[in-house]
């Protein structure tokens, strides 16, 4: 592929660690990344928004592209405005996408909390601009109680758009998961109808650039250019 659009179930779940871990990877095997972040919210001028803190993650040789930053930690939709700025649209993300696959290799789209949340006053979502883009979605998903409906309710969504859920990544696996979260690890591909595609550990943002280049093989399954095996993971924390 050379664009993935990556969506998750919510906000704060690990999207930005999940993106950065892909590119890693992706750079790992020679492949020129940019991040792309289409509506930045919540951040002042000069601090550090999501693209910026995958390609700090990734290190050298991924780049990062933001169309818009607004400044309240509020949808984008309501954020622009809220603040008199023109909101980015699903065109805008696409045409942005389009461009750069020109100029690279792999182009991540990380979106701003889950797929509906609305880009613009006329209800456009980072589901919108998939479909024009003809892109996968990578789901990030929570691995606490209540994730099953998210996830579920996600994948219902991209199906009935026509898009292909290229599958689901838990974001931020805890270190001494319950009962919930490890059950949940069985049934998450059948709630999403997509394969479950690696466990980001809490706290991997966290690490300095050199060791979570390192340690992020084995939070990725091969697909996505890692070494993590569900079935082994699900045995381990079952």
């Amino acid at each position: 592929m050379s664009v993935l659009v990556i969506s998750g179930t919510n906000t704060e779940i690990g999207k930005t660690v999940v993106t950065a871990s892909i590119a890693a990877l992706a750079r790992a095997r020679g492949r020129s990344v940019v991040v792309l972040k289409p509506a930045q919210t919540g951040v002042g001028p000069g601090e550090e928004g999501d693209a910026q803190a995958a390609v700090r993650l990734a290190g050298d040789g991924v780049a990062a592209v933001e169309l818009a930053r607004f400044p309240e930690p509020l949808a984008p939709a309501t954020a622009a405005r809220r603040a008199g700025m023109t909101p980015v649209t699903p065109k805008d993300v696409a045409d942005a996408a389009a461009k750069l696959a020109t100029e690279y290799d792999l182009v991540l789209v990380e979106g701003a909390g889950g797929l509906l949340v609305r880009l613009d006053s006329a209800g456009g979502t980072l589901a919108d601009a998939a479909r024009l883009l003809d892109a996968p979605v990578l789901v990030v998903a929570a691995p606490a109680l209540g994730t099953l409906n998210s996830v579920q309710l996600t994948g219902e969504a991209l199906r009935a758009r026509g898009l292909t859920t290229q599958g689901v990544v838990i974001g931020c696996w805890p270190d001494a998961p319950g009962l919930a979260e490890r059950c949940n690890v069985v049934e998450l591909a059948d709630m999403a109808g997509a394969p479950l595609l690696g466990a980001v550990p809490e706290g991997a943002g966290g690490l300095d650039s050199v060791r979570f280049r390192e340690r992020a093989r084995g939070w990725l399954a091969p697909e996505l250019g890692g070494s993590w095996d569900a079935g082994v993971f699900a045995a381990s924390v079952g």
